[in-house]
Protein backbone atom coordinates (compact mmCIF):
# COMPACT_ATOMS: atom_id res chain seq x y z
CA UNK A 1 0.00 0.00 0.00
CA UNK A 2 3.09 2.40 -0.03
CA UNK A 3 1.08 4.89 -2.99
CA UNK A 4 -1.21 5.39 -0.43
CA UNK A 5 0.73 6.06 3.16
CA UNK A 6 1.38 9.79 2.81
CA UNK A 7 2.02 10.72 6.70
CA UNK A 8 1.95 8.66 9.65
CA UNK A 9 1.18 10.43 13.23
CA UNK A 10 0.46 8.25 16.46
CA UNK A 11 -1.26 5.41 14.90
CA UNK A 12 -2.75 7.88 12.26
CA UNK A 13 -2.22 6.64 8.39
CA UNK A 14 -3.24 9.82 5.92
CA UNK A 15 -3.94 8.44 2.82
CA UNK A 16 -5.02 10.75 -0.05
CA UNK A 17 -8.79 11.29 0.76
CA UNK A 18 -9.19 8.74 3.71
CA UNK A 19 -7.39 8.43 7.21
CA UNK A 20 -6.49 5.44 8.46
CA UNK A 21 -6.24 4.15 12.35
CA UNK A 22 -5.38 0.97 14.00
CA UNK A 23 -6.50 1.81 17.25
CA UNK A 24 -10.51 2.30 18.11
CA UNK A 25 -9.48 5.02 20.98
CA UNK A 26 -7.18 7.33 18.25
CA UNK A 27 -9.79 7.92 16.37
CA UNK A 28 -11.06 12.01 15.83
CA UNK A 29 -13.70 13.15 17.83
CA UNK A 30 -15.61 13.86 14.67
CA UNK A 31 -16.05 9.85 14.35
CA UNK A 32 -17.67 9.98 18.29
CA UNK A 33 -20.66 11.92 16.10
CA UNK A 34 -20.78 8.88 13.88
CA UNK A 35 -20.66 6.06 16.50
CA UNK A 36 -23.29 7.34 18.31
CA UNK A 37 -25.55 7.60 15.08
CA UNK A 38 -25.13 4.29 14.63
CA UNK A 39 -25.83 3.12 17.84
CA UNK A 40 -29.19 4.99 17.78
CA UNK A 41 -29.71 3.02 14.50
CA UNK A 42 -28.49 -0.67 16.29
CA UNK A 43 -26.73 -1.70 19.14
CA UNK A 44 -24.26 -3.44 16.52
CA UNK A 45 -23.05 -0.03 15.55
CA UNK A 46 -22.04 1.43 18.48
CA UNK A 47 -18.78 2.11 20.17
CA UNK A 48 -19.59 -0.25 22.98
CA UNK A 49 -20.45 -3.40 20.13
CA UNK A 50 -17.18 -2.96 18.15
CA UNK A 51 -15.14 -2.24 21.41
CA UNK A 52 -16.21 -5.66 22.64
CA UNK A 53 -15.30 -7.04 19.42
CA UNK A 54 -11.84 -5.81 19.42
CA UNK A 55 -11.71 -7.39 23.20
CA UNK A 56 -12.92 -10.94 22.41
CA UNK A 57 -13.97 -11.72 19.05
CA UNK A 58 -10.60 -10.74 16.64
CA UNK A 59 -9.36 -14.07 15.11
CA UNK A 60 -5.60 -14.71 16.10
CA UNK A 61 -4.45 -13.15 12.27
CA UNK A 62 -6.33 -10.14 12.68
CA UNK A 63 -5.34 -6.60 12.92
CA UNK A 64 -8.29 -3.80 13.31
CA UNK A 65 -8.18 -1.26 10.24
CA UNK A 66 -10.71 2.27 10.71
CA UNK A 67 -11.46 3.90 7.68
CA UNK A 68 -12.62 7.47 7.85
CA UNK A 69 -13.12 9.08 5.15
CA UNK A 70 -13.50 13.11 6.21
CA UNK A 71 -16.08 15.31 4.70
CA UNK A 72 -15.94 18.97 4.15
CA UNK A 73 -19.66 19.64 5.71
CA UNK A 74 -20.04 17.30 8.03
CA UNK A 75 -18.02 14.15 10.06
CA UNK A 76 -17.54 12.57 6.81
CA UNK A 77 -17.58 8.25 6.52
CA UNK A 78 -16.23 5.38 8.95
CA UNK A 79 -15.68 2.06 7.63
CA UNK A 80 -14.94 -0.52 11.03
CA UNK A 81 -12.73 -2.91 9.23
CA UNK A 82 -9.54 -5.44 9.73
CA UNK A 83 -6.72 -7.07 8.06
CA UNK A 84 -5.89 -10.64 8.18
CA UNK A 85 -3.24 -13.06 7.19
CA UNK A 86 -0.22 -10.22 7.70
CA UNK A 87 -2.26 -7.88 5.75
CA UNK A 88 -3.19 -9.96 2.75
CA UNK A 89 -7.17 -9.67 3.39
CA UNK A 90 -9.38 -6.54 4.10
CA UNK A 91 -12.74 -7.39 4.96
CA UNK A 92 -15.43 -6.12 7.45
CA UNK A 93 -15.00 -6.04 11.67
CA UNK A 94 -17.99 -8.02 11.34
CA UNK A 95 -18.54 -11.77 13.76
CA UNK A 96 -20.73 -14.62 13.65
CA UNK A 97 -22.55 -12.96 16.39
CA UNK A 98 -22.91 -9.23 14.00
CA UNK A 99 -27.05 -8.61 12.92
CA UNK A 100 -25.99 -6.01 11.18
CA UNK A 101 -23.02 -4.30 10.14
CA UNK A 102 -22.52 -0.84 7.48
CA UNK A 103 -20.34 2.30 7.33
CA UNK A 104 -20.81 4.48 9.89
CA UNK A 105 -22.58 8.12 8.51
CA UNK A 106 -24.30 10.96 9.80
CA UNK A 107 -27.86 11.50 9.63
CA UNK A 108 -27.20 13.82 7.47
CA UNK A 109 -24.95 12.66 5.23
CA UNK A 110 -26.36 12.91 1.49
CA UNK A 111 -26.10 10.44 -1.66
CA UNK A 112 -23.22 12.77 -2.90
CA UNK A 113 -21.27 12.46 0.23
CA UNK A 114 -21.69 8.46 0.05
CA UNK A 115 -20.35 8.80 -3.28
CA UNK A 116 -17.48 10.36 -2.36
CA UNK A 117 -16.59 8.11 0.22
CA UNK A 118 -17.05 4.69 -1.38
CA UNK A 119 -14.79 6.54 -4.42
CA UNK A 120 -12.37 6.84 -1.25
CA UNK A 121 -13.03 3.58 -0.03
CA UNK A 122 -12.68 1.98 -3.77
CA UNK A 123 -9.60 3.25 -4.52
CA UNK A 124 -7.90 2.43 -1.00
CA UNK A 125 -9.57 -1.23 -1.77
CA UNK A 126 -7.27 -1.20 -4.73
CA UNK A 127 -4.65 -2.71 -3.12
CA UNK A 128 -6.38 -5.93 -2.72
CA UNK A 129 -7.13 -8.46 -5.21
CA UNK A 130 -10.76 -8.82 -3.16
CA UNK A 131 -12.42 -6.75 -0.03
CA UNK A 132 -15.50 -8.77 1.57
CA UNK A 133 -18.55 -6.78 3.56
CA UNK A 134 -21.16 -8.63 5.54
CA UNK A 135 -23.78 -8.79 7.38
CA UNK A 136 -25.16 -5.50 5.59
CA UNK A 137 -29.10 -4.50 5.29
CA UNK A 138 -30.00 -5.17 1.68
CA UNK A 139 -32.49 -2.51 2.23
CA UNK A 140 -30.07 0.86 3.62
CA UNK A 141 -30.67 3.86 1.38
CA UNK A 142 -26.77 4.31 1.78
CA UNK A 143 -25.97 1.11 -0.08
CA UNK A 144 -26.23 2.13 -3.62
CA UNK A 145 -24.27 5.51 -3.76
CA UNK A 146 -21.70 4.04 -1.65
CA UNK A 147 -21.06 0.65 -3.83
CA UNK A 148 -21.63 3.18 -6.74
CA UNK A 149 -18.58 5.16 -5.78
CA UNK A 150 -16.72 2.00 -5.55
CA UNK A 151 -17.41 1.06 -8.64
CA UNK A 152 -16.36 4.22 -10.24
CA UNK A 153 -13.57 4.02 -8.54
CA UNK A 154 -12.74 0.31 -10.81
CA UNK A 155 -13.89 -2.02 -8.59
CA UNK A 156 -16.51 -4.56 -9.69
CA UNK A 157 -19.70 -5.31 -6.85
CA UNK A 158 -20.51 -9.07 -6.52
CA UNK A 159 -23.21 -9.35 -4.09
CA UNK A 160 -23.80 -12.53 -2.14
CA UNK A 161 -27.13 -13.46 0.36
CA UNK A 162 -26.26 -13.79 3.72
CA UNK A 163 -28.72 -14.24 6.64
CA UNK A 164 -32.13 -13.46 7.62
CA UNK A 165 -32.87 -11.08 10.64
CA UNK A 166 -36.40 -12.06 11.77
CA UNK A 167 -38.09 -9.21 13.99
CA UNK A 168 -41.63 -8.11 14.80
CA UNK A 169 -42.96 -4.48 15.17
CA UNK A 170 -44.69 -3.78 18.74
CA UNK A 171 -44.89 -0.46 19.45
CA UNK A 172 -48.01 0.05 21.24
CA UNK A 173 -48.80 -3.77 21.40
CA UNK A 174 -49.50 -5.40 24.98
CA UNK A 175 -48.39 -9.10 26.26
CA UNK A 176 -51.99 -10.24 24.81
CA UNK A 177 -51.82 -7.98 21.06
CA UNK A 178 -48.34 -9.86 20.61
CA UNK A 179 -50.00 -13.31 22.12
CA UNK A 180 -52.77 -13.35 19.81
CA UNK A 181 -50.73 -12.69 16.82
CA UNK A 182 -48.29 -16.30 17.15
CA UNK A 183 -49.39 -18.62 15.28
CA UNK A 184 -51.99 -21.34 16.90
CA UNK A 185 -49.89 -24.10 18.03
CA UNK A 186 -46.73 -21.63 19.73
CA UNK A 187 -49.68 -19.50 21.04
CA UNK A 188 -51.06 -22.73 23.05
CA UNK A 189 -47.81 -23.98 24.22
CA UNK A 190 -46.96 -21.01 25.30
CA UNK A 191 -50.04 -20.25 27.39
CA UNK A 192 -50.08 -23.78 28.78
CA UNK A 193 -46.47 -24.27 29.65
CA UNK A 194 -46.30 -20.54 31.30
CA UNK A 195 -49.24 -20.95 33.47
CA UNK A 196 -47.76 -24.24 34.55
CA UNK A 197 -44.49 -22.34 35.48
CA UNK A 198 -46.46 -19.76 37.06
CA UNK A 199 -48.07 -22.12 39.89
CA UNK A 200 -44.84 -23.97 40.34
CA UNK A 201 -42.80 -22.76 43.16
CA UNK A 202 -39.56 -25.19 41.90
CA UNK A 203 -39.62 -22.82 38.71
CA UNK A 204 -37.89 -19.32 39.16
CA UNK A 205 -37.19 -16.90 36.58
CA UNK A 206 -34.51 -14.45 37.01
CA UNK A 207 -33.70 -11.03 35.02
CA UNK A 208 -29.91 -9.56 35.51
CA UNK A 209 -29.44 -6.19 34.12
CA UNK A 210 -26.81 -4.69 36.31
CA UNK A 211 -23.08 -5.04 36.50
CA UNK A 212 -22.08 -6.63 40.54
CA UNK A 213 -22.29 -10.34 41.91
CA UNK A 214 -25.41 -11.30 40.73
CA UNK A 215 -24.34 -10.66 36.99
CA UNK A 216 -21.38 -12.66 37.74
CA UNK A 217 -23.41 -15.64 39.21
CA UNK A 218 -25.64 -15.28 36.19
CA UNK A 219 -22.18 -15.05 33.74
CA UNK A 220 -21.71 -18.86 35.13
CA UNK A 221 -24.82 -19.98 35.28
CA UNK A 222 -25.20 -18.74 31.69
CA UNK A 223 -21.97 -20.79 30.62
CA UNK A 224 -23.42 -23.88 32.65
CA UNK A 225 -26.63 -24.18 30.26
CA UNK A 226 -24.97 -23.47 27.41
CA UNK A 227 -22.33 -26.15 28.06
CA UNK A 228 -25.61 -28.78 28.47
CA UNK A 229 -27.56 -27.59 25.69
CA UNK A 230 -27.61 -28.45 21.74
CA UNK A 231 -25.47 -25.81 20.99
CA UNK A 232 -21.76 -26.16 18.61
CA UNK A 233 -19.21 -24.78 20.76
CA UNK A 234 -18.85 -21.24 20.70
CA UNK A 235 -16.25 -19.92 18.06
CA UNK A 236 -14.79 -16.54 20.30
CA UNK A 237 -15.57 -18.46 23.73
CA UNK A 238 -15.00 -15.23 25.67
CA UNK A 239 -17.28 -12.54 23.90
CA UNK A 240 -20.82 -13.57 25.38
CA UNK A 241 -19.43 -12.59 28.87
CA UNK A 242 -17.35 -9.67 27.90
CA UNK A 243 -20.55 -8.28 25.78
CA UNK A 244 -23.03 -9.09 28.84
CA UNK A 245 -20.58 -6.73 31.27
CA UNK A 246 -20.33 -4.17 28.76
CA UNK A 247 -23.99 -4.13 28.31
CA UNK A 248 -24.90 -4.16 31.56
CA UNK A 249 -22.81 -1.15 32.50
CA UNK A 250 -24.59 0.72 29.79
CA UNK A 251 -27.60 0.13 31.31
CA UNK A 252 -29.06 -2.42 28.09
CA UNK A 253 -28.52 -5.72 29.22
CA UNK A 254 -31.01 -8.24 29.90
CA UNK A 255 -29.60 -11.53 31.13
CA UNK A 256 -32.59 -14.18 31.91
CA UNK A 257 -32.39 -17.40 33.73
CA UNK A 258 -34.98 -20.28 34.22
CA UNK A 259 -34.22 -22.06 37.30
CA UNK A 260 -36.03 -25.58 38.33
CA UNK A 261 -35.57 -26.82 41.66
CA UNK A 262 -32.57 -24.14 41.80
CA UNK A 263 -31.04 -25.12 38.58
CA UNK A 264 -30.51 -23.58 35.42
CA UNK A 265 -32.14 -25.01 32.87
CA UNK A 266 -32.82 -22.27 30.53
CA UNK A 267 -30.77 -18.89 29.51
CA UNK A 268 -30.51 -16.41 27.09
CA UNK A 269 -29.48 -12.89 26.87
CA UNK A 270 -31.03 -9.85 25.16
CA UNK A 271 -30.00 -5.72 24.49
CA UNK A 272 -32.51 -3.32 24.81
CA UNK A 273 -31.46 -0.41 23.07
CA UNK A 274 -33.19 2.35 21.40
CA UNK A 275 -36.82 0.80 21.94
CA UNK A 276 -35.27 -2.34 20.52
CA UNK A 277 -34.81 -5.41 22.40
CA UNK A 278 -32.52 -8.23 20.46
CA UNK A 279 -31.94 -11.35 21.47
CA UNK A 280 -28.14 -12.54 21.20
CA UNK A 281 -27.82 -16.19 22.52
CA UNK A 282 -30.20 -18.46 23.95
CA UNK A 283 -29.77 -21.86 25.00
CA UNK A 284 -31.33 -24.76 27.23
CA UNK A 285 -30.43 -28.09 28.54
CA UNK A 286 -31.73 -30.89 26.57
CA UNK A 287 -32.02 -33.15 29.78
CA UNK A 288 -34.65 -30.70 30.60
CA UNK A 289 -36.71 -30.62 26.90
CA UNK A 290 -39.95 -32.08 28.21
CA UNK A 291 -40.61 -29.14 30.25
CA UNK A 292 -40.42 -26.80 27.02
CA UNK A 293 -37.60 -24.01 29.66
CA UNK A 294 -36.74 -22.53 26.19
CA UNK A 295 -39.90 -21.36 25.07
CA UNK A 296 -41.33 -20.46 28.74
CA UNK A 297 -38.40 -18.10 29.68
CA UNK A 298 -38.65 -16.91 25.96
CA UNK A 299 -42.29 -15.96 26.38
CA UNK A 300 -41.68 -14.88 30.39
CA UNK A 301 -39.40 -12.42 28.73
CA UNK A 302 -41.37 -10.66 26.21
CA UNK A 303 -44.28 -10.15 28.66
CA UNK A 304 -41.78 -8.45 30.52
CA UNK A 305 -40.46 -6.47 27.65
CA UNK A 306 -43.83 -5.71 26.24
CA UNK A 307 -45.74 -4.96 29.35
CA UNK A 308 -42.71 -2.86 31.47
CA UNK A 309 -40.43 -2.00 29.00
CA UNK A 310 -42.84 -1.34 26.02
CA UNK A 311 -40.59 -1.95 23.41
CA UNK A 312 -41.00 -1.28 20.04
CA UNK A 313 -39.45 -3.86 18.40
CA UNK A 314 -38.39 -7.44 19.12
CA UNK A 315 -35.27 -8.72 17.00
CA UNK A 316 -34.46 -12.13 16.73
CA UNK A 317 -31.41 -11.63 15.83
CA UNK A 318 -28.53 -13.49 13.16
CA UNK A 319 -30.24 -16.27 10.78
CA UNK A 320 -32.90 -18.16 9.77
CA UNK A 321 -33.34 -20.70 12.68
CA UNK A 322 -37.04 -22.04 12.31
CA UNK A 323 -38.28 -21.34 15.51
CA UNK A 324 -37.36 -17.56 14.50
CA UNK A 325 -40.55 -16.93 12.30
CA UNK A 326 -43.19 -18.17 15.08
CA UNK A 327 -42.13 -15.38 17.04
CA UNK A 328 -41.33 -12.56 14.75
CA UNK A 329 -43.19 -11.97 11.58
CA UNK A 330 -40.99 -10.36 9.45
CA UNK A 331 -37.62 -11.04 7.39
CA UNK A 332 -35.13 -8.46 6.83
CA UNK A 333 -32.17 -10.01 4.33
CA UNK A 334 -28.66 -9.20 4.92
CA UNK A 335 -26.53 -9.76 1.92
CA UNK A 336 -22.56 -9.41 1.48
CA UNK A 337 -20.32 -7.65 -0.99
CA UNK A 338 -17.37 -8.96 -2.33
CA UNK A 339 -15.47 -5.60 -3.86
CA UNK A 340 -13.56 -7.42 -6.23
CA UNK A 341 -10.13 -5.45 -8.53
CA UNK A 342 -10.06 -6.81 -11.85
CA UNK A 343 -6.57 -5.01 -12.80
CA UNK A 344 -4.90 -7.96 -9.80
CA UNK A 345 -4.51 -11.61 -11.42
CA UNK A 346 -6.44 -13.06 -7.99
CA UNK A 347 -9.16 -10.43 -8.46
CA UNK A 348 -9.60 -11.46 -12.70
CA UNK A 349 -9.66 -15.30 -10.94
CA UNK A 350 -12.27 -14.55 -8.53
CA UNK A 351 -14.32 -12.91 -11.36
CA UNK A 352 -13.79 -16.16 -13.65
CA UNK A 353 -15.00 -18.67 -10.82
CA UNK A 354 -17.76 -16.22 -10.11
CA UNK A 355 -19.11 -16.41 -13.80
CA UNK A 356 -18.12 -19.98 -14.43
CA UNK A 357 -20.44 -20.23 -10.92
CA UNK A 358 -23.10 -18.23 -12.36
CA UNK A 359 -23.77 -20.14 -15.92
CA UNK A 360 -22.66 -23.84 -15.43
CA UNK A 361 -25.62 -26.51 -14.89
CA UNK A 362 -27.05 -27.36 -11.75
CA UNK A 363 -25.41 -31.17 -12.36
CA UNK A 364 -22.23 -29.43 -12.98
CA UNK A 365 -22.07 -27.61 -9.77
CA UNK A 366 -23.30 -30.54 -7.90
CA UNK A 367 -20.51 -32.73 -9.27
CA UNK A 368 -17.78 -30.13 -8.60
CA UNK A 369 -18.57 -30.45 -4.65
CA UNK A 370 -17.31 -34.04 -4.84
CA UNK A 371 -13.84 -34.19 -3.22
CA UNK A 372 -12.04 -35.86 -5.81
CA UNK A 373 -12.70 -33.28 -8.61
CA UNK A 374 -9.74 -31.55 -10.29
CA UNK A 375 -8.95 -28.21 -8.39
CA UNK A 376 -8.60 -26.50 -11.84
CA UNK A 377 -11.95 -27.67 -12.86
CA UNK A 378 -13.87 -26.57 -9.99
CA UNK A 379 -16.40 -24.36 -9.98
CA UNK A 380 -16.86 -21.72 -6.81
CA UNK A 381 -19.55 -18.92 -7.08
CA UNK A 382 -19.48 -16.20 -4.40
Amino acid sequence: MGWLRLVRAAGRVVSGAVEVFHDLEALPPDCETLFAAGARHSFHLGRLWFRTVLAAAMPADARPLFLWCPAGNGPGVLLPLRTRAGGTCLEALSTPYSCLYQPLTAPAATDRDLFAAGQAFGRFCRSWAQVRLDALDAGWPGLPPLLAGAQEAGLVVLRFDHFGNWHEPVAGRSWADYLAARPGALRETIRRRLGQADRDPGVALEMIGEAGAALAAGIIAYEDVYARSWKAKEPFPRFSAALMRAAAAAGALRLGLLRLDGRPVAAQYWVVAGGTASVLKLAHDEAARARSPGTVLTAAIIRGLLDRERVTELDFGRGDDAYKSLWAGQRRPRIGVVLVNPRRPAGLLVLGRHVLGRHVPDWAKQFARRPRMPPGLIAAGL
